[in-house]
């Protein structure tokens, strides 16, 4: 598909506002009533010598105190009667273990099995049950530890 001379100047323009190639696309479609594919877009681009510069990469400084905020919001949004740790070495058998402590204080452990069934271990009271408020906040707190640490 040729474009005009204006329509070629009007895309070069768009590039140079800072338009992604899919705004681009978009852009001719609703303009000029052209429909192209991202890949031809991305060929015109080319083929009418525009340099399009990519975003710049967010700095990993940046992502650093983005991740601390992240974290700081999740302590603050966490229950302070259950706490999960994770141990730095897996027991045998396990993906990932740990220990837990409900909010009436007790201390369980607690271990992720490589098929994914999550089990707690018997501490000294083997008929122990934590409520099921505790056990809710122990699972939403295992996921987000688990998802920041990339399991």
């Amino acid at each position: 598909m040729s474009l005009t001379d204006s329509q070629k100047t009007t895309v070069s323009t768009w590039i140079a506002d800072g338009k992604s190639l899919a705004e681009v696309q978009v852009l001719l479609r609703e303009e000029f009533s052209i429909s192209m594919t991202y890949m031809d877009v991305r060929f015109l681009v080319d083929d009418l010598n525009i340099v399009f510069t990519e975003p710049e990469p967010e700095p990993e400084a940046t992502k650093d105190v983005d991740a601390q905020a992240e974290a700081s919001e999740l302590a603050e949004t966490q229950p302070a009667g259950v706490t999960v740790d994770v141990d730095a070495i897996p027991r045998p058998g396990a993906l990932v273990n740990g220990s837990v402590v409900f909010s009436d204080g007790v201390k369980l452990g607690w271990q992720l099995s490589s098929t994914g069934q999550l089990g707690l271990i018997p501490g000294d009271d083997a008929d122990y049950r934590p409520n099921p408020e505790d056990l809710q906040n122990f699972q939403d707190q295992l996921q987000d530890v688990l998802r920041q640490k990339g399991y």
